[in-house]
């Protein structure tokens, strides 16, 4: 059965499952149904160009009597104009739906990770991660809205966090590198980010080790050595007492563990930490006495061929021997890479008594002492694996003799 009242919050609650159906007495076309489970649904019937439709606008109490009566009215007068509702809700639905899939976030997911990590499969998954932790006020926002004024405000958020203009540049870059392949697969049609300019880097920092700080640590990477020994001597003597089952034996190796190895071939190849650590035994060959970095472990994606002087390569030989048969040359847990050593690294130099000095520093050290061995730039520069020599070039002032001999010629 019908009925014929104002649809209010208060007839809608006499309103029963006999009666079928409410029609208002106000709006033209507006009603209210009941299902026979009770449930009440609000409509809006109207005829245009000749077709009727009954046009729905939500359900009871997700929605109130008052709030459909609004959306009722609206439909009204755009049907009153000849604007079909059902075509209006239709294309609101289309750009919501265009919406979600435009944001920064939802294009990283679904377009931009997969290819960043192919170009890059080394750095790509922290890179994007990254990405979404400096510019998480932008996940949600639409790429055509992300502009440079915005990007131009978390950085400077991220100068008062106290990060390197080089950390900066880098999150900043990455950025531009997400927007740009929207523009060039056509998701958004421009962007404006090439107005946030670089931040100014100081290169310049070259920290060497003195001849006396790299002998202190030589000296104190053997006594290190010597008591990691000395101290699983003593504790399977200790087990063996208490019938405990015994950690490996020591005493037989060259190295108590990697971070002598590491840090002698860090100092004889200059190679980077992530190079390192990325090392499988496959990399090195003994034969010609050279150790490759392969392009998707390398900072420039290129691969570069390193010779190793005596001191890396008998160390890579006892390390070999010392650590049996391994895939990965710094193996840690579970048979992958080695991830870290930062606790024993600062621990070295703590006893070393060397001071602001880091383990990249090592790689400094390598290009200084070429460097001022008189090995040329270009040399040392496809040494390190630089795309350019413009970041050779700050090592140039360590060849003074280079210099005496220019103004001599003179």
């Amino acid at each position: 059965m019908t009925i014929r009242r104002k649809i209010t919050n208060s007839s809608i609650k006499e309103l029963h499952i006999s009666d079928s159906r409410m029609n208002d007495t106000e709006l033209s076309g507006f009603h209210a149904r009941i299902s026979a489970k009770g449930r009440i649904t609000y409509y809006l019937y109207y005829r245009l160009n000749g077709k009727q439709q009954n046009y729905k606008i939500g359900t009871h109490p997700e929605i109130t009597s008052v709030q459909a009566r609004d959306v009722a009215k609206l439909a009204h007068a755009s049907v009153v104009k000849g604007i079909d509702p059902h075509e209006t809700r239709k294309q609101h639905k289309e750009d919501e739906k265009l919406a979600r899939l435009s944001t920064l976030e939802a294009f990283l997911d679904n377009q931009f990770t997969k290819w960043y990590m192919a170009q890059y499969p080394k750095s790509g998954d922290r890179e994007i991660k990254n990405l979404k932790k400096n510019f998480r006020k932008l996940l949600p926002m639409q790429l055509r809205d992300i502009n440079a004024a915005t990007v131009e405000r978390l950085r400077t958020e991220m100068m008062n966090g106290k990060a390197s203009n080089s950390t900066i540049n880098r999150r900043i870059t990455t950025l531009k590198s997400a927007m740009s392949r929207a523009v060039e697969w056509e998701v958004i049609e421009k962007h404006d980010l090439k107005k946030v300019k670089a931040l100014q880097e100081d290169n310049s920092r070259i920290r060497y080790l003195t001849f006396e700080e790299e002998e202190s640590l030589k000296r104190d990477l053997s006594a290190r050595d010597f008591r990691i020994k000395k101290d699983r001597e003593n504790g399977n003597r200790h087990r063996q007492d208490r019938n405990y089952p015994l950690l490996p034996d020591l005493s037989n190796k060259t190295f108590a563990d990697h971070l002598e190895p590491l840090v002698i071939l860090a100092m004889n190849t200059g190679m980077r930490r992530g190079e390192l650590l990325s090392l499988t035994w496959a990399d090195v060959n003994f034969e010609r006495e050279v150790v490759t970095v392969k392009a998707a472990n390398a900072k420039s994606g290129k691969t570069r061929h390193i010779p190793l002087n005596q001191k890396a390569k008998s160390a890579l030989l006892n390390w070999k021997l010392d650590c049996g048969q391994t895939h990965w040359v710094f193996e840690g847990e579970n048979h992958q890479p080695l991830k870290d050593f930062k606790k024993s690294w600062s621990a070295l130099l703590e006893k070393a008594e060397i001071v602001d000095f880091r383990f990249h520093d090592l790689r400094h050290h390598f290009a200084s002492k070429l460097v001022m061995a008189g090995v040329d730039l270009n040399t040392v520069r496809e040494l390190l694996g630089h795309g350019s020599l413009e970041m050779t070039l700050r090592y140039a002032h360590l060849a003074p003799e280079h210099k005496a001999k220019a103004v001599n010629l003179l």
